[in-house]
């Protein structure tokens, strides 16, 4: 199982809060087989402790220490809000949600950070094609 399907980019979204994004997301995880149906909870339960909100426009919703027991494998779900979403108090442009296997977590975590360590870094992927974001984001692991 890849980290990425292109069917989970999802480009010019139109949710409009933060806990739907990550509802959506825990919905594509559970039904492409990453998670079990309880990750979406253990991604809101983070919220509650931690802003995933990191910076540059970007979130990274993912689940707290003790889901990680829901993971089956890692994925990767990009939403671009090209016209922003309020999460905690910041606007985002881009949400990768995260379901990290094991260890894996970690290094996605540090390679998407690397990715979009940049602002201009992060409006170029979210004015991108699924195609380039897929090729960007498909060999992170």
């Amino acid at each position: 199982m890849n980290i990425l399907e292109k069917k989970n980019i999802i480009l010019n979204c139109s949710l409009t809060n933060k806990e739907d994004v990550i509802r959506h997301i825990g919905n594509i995880f559970y039904k492409d087989g990453y998670t079990t149906e309880a990750y979406t909870q253990a991604m809101l339960d983070k919220e509650k402790v931690f802003n995933t909100a990191i910076g540059n426009s970007v979130a990274i919703p993912h689940g707290i220490e003790d889901g990680k027991k829901e993971v089956r494998s890692s994925g990767l779900v990009i939403m671009t809000f090209p016209n922003g979403i309020d999460w905690n108090g910041t606007t985002v442009t881009l949400v990768i949600g995260i379901a990290g296997a094991g260890d894996e977590h970690v290094e996605i975590l540090s390679n998407i950070a690397v990715a979009c360590s940049d602002e201009d870094d992060v409006t170029a992927i979210v004015h991108s094609t699924a195609d380039e974001i897929y090729t960007q984001f498909a060999t992170i692991d």
